[in-house]
Parts: structure tokens; C-alpha cells; sequence
């Protein structure tokens, strides 16, 4: 009895103190307390190495990527260019990339202005959050030191940092892919379907960013969800059905609302064949990636000149062009709507896509410095240098127009990569 006094006794102060506040202190309720006032100073710092990193002379970044910025600057001028990406404001063509990523590059560049740290903000942002998602995604199951070493690795990889500096696609497409595997992750623990469908979902807009690439993690994302659930095999077919279902449905979106708009009302999906972005994700961003780039644009379609083959003589190597009165002429912004493009008959799916080449230098004068002379062709035009038989990729390296800026690489599941890699995507 007296040892139960005594610990009635003990206990009466705090119960009191509890009573005068009005509150009461749970053992759960302080470890709640003291997990909020937790601060990881160190992660703080990482977010702030990379903030730092990435946005390193952004302000001297110029127009960054000509190609994207001329696209930007286009979407700040109507709602339609907006929507459909337009590479000009006339809303002639588009460029070769679906419009998610630009948008946030657009809307930062209507609010602060055309400029190059303007256009390329959103990629720091993007570059920044992804490197605490991946903390966030490490952290729970190996620590919140091993997450912290991976998000200071992402953060001094140096082709992270280099993406991150431009106004390229690829810091957008890995923000929302990470953030695709931060909701799956929380789905497993969770077990509820709007989680997974939102997960999936997510991969649907990252489509909409890059196309194909951002279905590279999905079968890692079914499998790690049909072994991560402690859910029935009925209830995981479910909830992954649902998912495949929100996938479809992001995915495919903006690119059948685009394919189904009249091609006389909306700009020529630049570096399809057949003017349809489903083409274009399939075939030019699609199968032609893996397996060697040979239409789009910076290429050469076989109706816009011969290729050109060269003749080695004693220090000199000279060209031989086919001849070709007809040759096409740069288009003049003006829609036409008895253009077609090259290799296309009337029917079907058509639109206005320009014609003719770029231009390859001064008539009569060779392009590259390494070769002596090049012969003229009867219609007065110069010869494109390193020019391929086939059909073929002409302009400059022989792989793709703008300097190399549609350079791919070689063919193949791991190709290599060109020089300059990584001033255009």
C-alpha cells in the first residue's frame, strides 16, 4: 500500500500540470513531437549544393537550346501555339517533342521574360526536386544516411548537372519519373488504388514529355508493385488493371486530341512523315532512336535532293550530285494547302509540312574545309557535305542538320555518344 502511494504521489504533479493546460501527454504524442522538430540539416545542405550547381551562370546562358527557345518564344504567343508546341508563331510546324516540358519553360518565360536563366529556371527547380526525391524514395528503406549519399551522388553526377543547366526535356522527364516511384512506393505501404492509378498516371504525363522514354521503367514499376503489395493476387491484378488503365489515359490524351484536330487547324507535327504524333512517338522518336535516325527533322528525306557520293582523286576528293531542276525551296511561313510531305500521296492523313532543304552553304562552294572542291549541280545549289546514299541523314557530321544539334549517336541499345553531347535532346 505504501508503495502504491508513493507512486500516486509521483504521478500527482504531472497530472496536474496536464489538467491546467487542458492537454494531455501521450508517450505517441511526444515522439510525434520531437519527429517534427527533426531537421535534416545535411539534406538541406545537399538541396542547396545542387540549387547552387545547377543554377551556376544560368543568368549567361544566353538562348540556350536555339531550337527549344525559338519554340518557347513562339508559345508565348497564342494559347495555340501553346497547346501544340509551335516551333514558329505562325503555327506553321511544331518541333519534334510533345509540349509538357515547354510549357513550364513557356509560362516561366510569359511571367519573367525571354531570356536564358528565364527559360532554363524551371530545369534547376526540376533538377533540384528530383534530388530529394530520391532521397525520399531511399531514405525509408536503408536510412536516412544511404538516402542522403544518393541524393549528394545524383547531385555531382555531371550529366545531371549539365541537363539541369539547359532548356532541354530531360530534368522534367526524371522529376516526374521519380515522382512516379515516390507515389508507387507509398501505394505498396498504403495498398490503395488511387495511389497506384495516380503513380501510373504520372508516367502517362512524363509520355507527354519525351514520348517512349519514359516507358522504360514500367516493367520494373509492375513487378516491384505485384512483389512489394501484401495484398491477394486478385486484389494486386486489380489495382495494377486500374493503373494500366490511367496510363492509357494520360498517355494518349494530348497526342489523339492533337491527331484528331484537322490538319488545317493546327501546325504540322514536325519530324513526323505522316503528320500524327502517335506516328512521331512510334517511328522518329520511337524505333528509329534504337535502330539509326533516317527521317525527322535535321535529316534528309529522299525527296529533298540526291544524296551525294564522293570520288577520292590524287589530293583532292570532289562530289557528284544528281542533278535536280526541281528542287524545293524553304518554306515561307505561309501555310499551303497544296503541300505535301515528301514521299506522301493525297489521302489519308495530310497536312502542310515544309519543304526543301536547309540551306548547306554558298553555291559552288564546298561546306566542308577538309575536302578541295565540290562540283555544282545544274540547278545552282551547293552540295551537302558528307551526303549518304539511301536516303540517308545529310548536313553536318553526316548525322544530322544544325551543327550536330540532331546528332544521335550510333545505333544500338547502348549507342555512342556524339561530341557535344548534350546541347540538344
Amino acid at each position: 500500500m505504501n508503495l502504491f502511494k508513493d507512486e500516486v504521489m509521483s504521478l500527482a504533479p504531472v497530472k496536474e500540470s496536464t489538467i491546467a493546460t487542458g492537454q494531455s501527454a501521450t508517450p505517441s504524442q511526444s515522439v510525434k513531437k520531437s519527429r517534427k522538430l527533426q531537421v535534416d540539416w545535411f539534406l538541406i545542405s545537399i538541396l542547396i549544393l545542387a540549387l547552387f550547381l545547377y543554377g551556376w551562370k544560368i543568368w549567361a546562358a544566353g538562348n540556350a537550346n536555339d531550337f527549344y527557345t525559338a519554340a518557347i518564344v513562339s508559345m508565348t504567343k497564342s494559347w495555340k501555339n501553346f497547346w501544340y508546341a509551335s516551333f514558329d508563331p505562325a503555327g506553321f510546324i511544331t518541333v519534334d517533342k510533345p509540349p509538357v516540358a515547354l510549357w513550364f519553360m513557356a509560362i516561366s518565360a510569359k511571367i519573367f521574360g525571354v531570356h536564358g536563366w528565364r527559360i532554363v529556371l524551371p530545369s534547376v527547380l526540376f533538377g533540384v526536386g528530383s534530388v530529394y526525391l530520391l532521397a525520399r524514395l531511399v531514405t525509408p528503406k536503408f536510412g536516412r544516411l544511404a538516402g542522403n549519399l544518393a541524393a549528394l551522388t545524383m547531385t555531382l553526377t555531371p550529366i545531371v548537372v549539365a541537363d539541369s543547366r539547359t532548356n532541354n526535356m530531360d530534368a522534367t522527364l526524371i522529376f516526374f519519373l521519380l515522382l512516379a516511384l515516390y507515389f508507387l512506393q507509398k501505394a505498396t505501404k498504403a495498398s490503395r488504388p488511387w495511389l497506384v492509378m495516380l503513380s501510373f498516371g504520372l508516367i502517362g504525363v512524363s509520355f507527354n514529355i519525351k514520348m517512349l522514354q519514359a516507358f522504360m521503367i514500367l516493367p520494373v514499376m509492375y513487378l516491384y508493385y505485384w512483389l512489394a503489395t501484401r495484398k491477394s493476387w486478385r486484389r494486386k491484378l486489380g489495382h495494377l488493371v486500374l493503373a494500366t488503365i490511367s496510363l492509357a489515359f494520360f498517355t494518349l490524351l494530348w497526342p489523339v486530341a492533337v491527331d484528331l484536330t484537322s490538319a488545317d487547324q493546327r501546325p504540322y507535327e514536325g519530324g513526323s512523315e505522316t503528320n500524327s504524333v502517335l506516328e512521331l512517338a512510334f517511328g522518329y522518336n520511337g524505333s528509329q532512336r534504337l535502330l539509326g535516325q533516317s527521317t525527322g527533322i535535321g535529316s534528309r528525306f529522299s525527296g529533298m535532293g540526291n544524296s551525294t557520293k564522293k570520288v577520292t582523286t590524287t589530293g583532292k576528293t570532289t562530289g557528284k550530285q544528281a542533278t535536280n531542276k526541281t528542287a524545293p525551296t524553304p518554306p515561307n511561313g505561309k501555310k499551303s494547302s497544296g503541300m505535301t510531305p515528301p514521299n506522301m500521296k493525297n489521302g489519308g492523313k495530310t497536312g502542310t509540312k515544309p519543304s526543301g532543304n536547309p540551306p548547306s552553304g554558298l553555291p559552288g562552294k564546298s561546306n566542308n574545309p577538309q575536302t578541295g572542291s565540290s562540283k555544282q549541280s545544274t540547278s545552282g545549289s551547293g552540295q551537302q557535305p558528307n551526303g549518304q546514299t539511301g536516303g540517308q541523314q545529310g548536313g553536318p557530321s553526316g548525322n544530322g542538320g544544325a551543327g550536330g544539334a540532331f546528332n544521335i549517336g550510333t545505333a544500338g541499345a547502348i549507342p555512342n555518344l556524339p561530341k557535344g553531347f548534350g546541347t540538344a535532346s
